[in-house]
């Protein structure tokens, strides 16, 4: 378990700071995370990378000379916001454009795209590559689909190094996609972490079995098996590995591989050592010659007790990069020296407005804040349900990033009604702050839908029935257009659209709101529970898809309780 903490709410942030202070030589903080302590040579590539606390070193500990311009940190096993994102990469920009690159999970993917749109629409040259190492996450006819592990390391050091050696973003880019292309990664577990206040890990590994195919946020493995040898275990992994080799490998007989095996937070250093040892000599049975091997701790996962052994096939111009000197806290290679530029200072400082709003949309914006208000009170009560909900195939997260946006939206809609914010200005900012503070698929969405309800509303009139469904209906194409998930993916949007279709026709035929909405939140609640007799088919709980039947999905549940707690302050009168 993780016994040093004051806050769990604030273990990250409290993280973050102690991490900065401990490496200044290398790193310096940035809004969203950190960037290197020097300024890159004007007009080179800034490789960003990021995901959520939890995984030292990655992602703050590789950077530096090198290695990554710039690391956006989320919260704990969430993945960074949009905001986040974009404030590093501003930061770390040098005039040369920005490469994001990122382990592939759902709201990674969301937040860093976002970031990329902004980024581009600011005129920043900006690309994304995804990591998908983990060949047990999915089959290699959808390797498209595999999570990013430990293998992250090598596509950051070779788009790092290639950036750092001048190459322009097209190559940095296509080298990037090469390292990812020819890197592959396997994962066990013998038992699961443990977040910071919380009492129970996220999984449960039986004693004297193993967790085959895990993932580093601590999802279940795709089976189990007793506990091998050391021996053992490295011939599964290696095994395992020469069985998924990169495309246009008929062999691997006289081919160049860097192995790094990682321990994921628990598993000794020593018994790693003892590990590789059966592995060095596995590779060499198999006709491979390795290159640079790597033992330690490179993508962890608190406290979790396991490893992963990656493959990264090389040839002469990736072993040229794998090896070119680099130098951050956690990774160094034949000693570069960072030189600090001090503390950063933002470009330009940014105006904070809030609109004229006509009385009556004043007026409204208290209710409104009423009603952000109970959606965090019914979280609140409901956190660690929708954890538990949300560890059965998942990491068991929703609960806290849900508390962590709400209680945001809250305090920042607090603070815009006593500037005189009208409704929308409002709910826009409290969009704003829930999407920044979450973090994760659901920060994102959530961010997306009341920006979305915010903008249908308005300033300029008291909120009317109309208004409220033509913006839920605006929010409905908002997640569906960012998350991409459809009616039956066992996903929120199971419940979000037959909310909107039961409000938008209700409130066609004059239904006044409180009746209107309150009916689509029966509908959106039976909908949620629903979602326990579906498969999973997009986000993390996907590979675990039949451990999720009898389940609702969390997000839809989540979203069901929202909606009949705002109900409730519609029938008093409250919003």
């Amino acid at each position: 378990m993780t016994r040093l903490f004051n806050d769990p709410i604030a273990f990250a942030a409290e993280m973050i700071d102690g991490f900065v202070a401990a490496n200044r030589r290398h790193v310096r903080p940035a809004p969203g995370g950190v960037v290197r302590a020097e300024r890159s040579a004007p007009g080179r590539v800034a490789v960003v990378i990021g995901g959520g606390s939890g995984h030292y070193p990655a992602f703050g500990g590789l950077v530096g000379p090198g290695l990554a311009a710039g690391a956006a940190m989320g919260n704990l096993f969430a993945s960074p916001s949009t905001q986040q994102v974009h404030g590093v990469s501003r930061a770390a920009d040098a005039g040369g454009g920005v490469l994001l690159t990122y382990g592939n999970y759902a709201g990674d993917v969301l937040n860093f795209d976002a970031a990329q749109e902004q980024l581009r629409g600011e005129g920043v040259d900006c690309r994304t590559v995804v990591v998908t190492d983990d060949v047990a996450s999915a089959s290699r006819a959808e390797k498209h689909k595999r999570r990013g592990i430990a293998g992250d390391l090598t596509v950051f050091k070779i788009a790092g190094a290639a950036a750092d050696a001048g190459s322009d973003l097209d190559e940095v880019e296509r080298l990037a996609r090469l390292a990812n292309e020819r890197t592959r990664s396997f994962g066990v577990a013998f038992s699961g972490c443990t977040l910071p206040g919380a009492s129970h890990p996220l999984f449960e590994v039986p004693s004297g079995r193993m967790a085959i195919g895990l993932g580093i946020h601590g999802e279940p493995g795709i089976g189990e098996t007793d506990i091998p040898t050391a021996d053992g275990l490295a011939r599964l992994m290696v095994e395992t590995l020469l069985g998924d080799l990169p495309d246009g490998y008929a062999t691997a007989v006289g081919r160049r591989v860097v192995p790094l095996l990682n321990g994921l937070g628990s598993v000794k250093y020593e018994e790693l050592f003892v590990v590789y040892g059966s592995i060095a000599r596995y590779l060499d049975a198999a006709g491979v010659e390795v290159v640079d091997p790597q033992v330690g701790e490179f993508c962890t996962s608190f406290d979790m007790a396991g490893a992963s052994l990656t493959l990264f096939w090389v040839d002469d111009e990736l072993e040229r990069l794998w090896l070119a000197p680099c130098d951050t806290p956690a990774f160094r290679k034949n000693g570069v020296v960072a030189v600090s530029a001090g503390e950063y200072t933002p470009a330009e400082t940014v105006i904070d407005e809030i609109p004229a709003a006509a009385p009556a949309s004043q007026k409204a914006a208290g209710s409104v804040l009423g009603a952000l208000e109970a959606t965090a009170a019914v979280i609140d009560a409901n956190a660690d349900d929708l954890g538990r909900i949300d560890a059965v195939a998942g990491d068991g997260d929703h609960g806290i990033g849900m508390q962590r946006g709400a209680t945001a939206a809250v305090a920042e809609a607090r603070e815009a009604l006593s500037r005189g914010a009208g409704a929308g200005t409002l709910l826009i900012r409290a969009a704003d702050a829930w999407s920044d503070k979450a973090g994760g698929t659901s920060g994102a969405l959530w961010g997306v839908m009341l920006r979305a309800l915010g903008t249908a509303l308005g300033d300029d009139a008291a909120p009317t029935a109309v208004r409220v469904s033509a913006g839920v209906t605006a929010a409905l194409a908002g997640i569906q257009k960012f998350g991409k998930a459809e009616v039956g993916d066992k996903t929120m949007v199971d419940a979000i659209v037959p909310f909107a279709e039961t409000l938008a026709a209700s409130v066609a035929v004059g239904q006044p709101l409180d009746v209107a909405w309150n009916a689509a939140a029966e509908i959106a609640t039976g909908a949620a529970a629903a979602t326990a007799d579906l498969l999973p088919r997009m986000g993390r709980a996907r590979p675990h898809a039949e451990k999720s039947l009898g389940t609702p999905d969390a997000g839809a549940h989540s979203f069901a309780l929202i909606a009949t707690a705002v109900g409730k302050t519609l029938t008093r009168g409250e919003a």
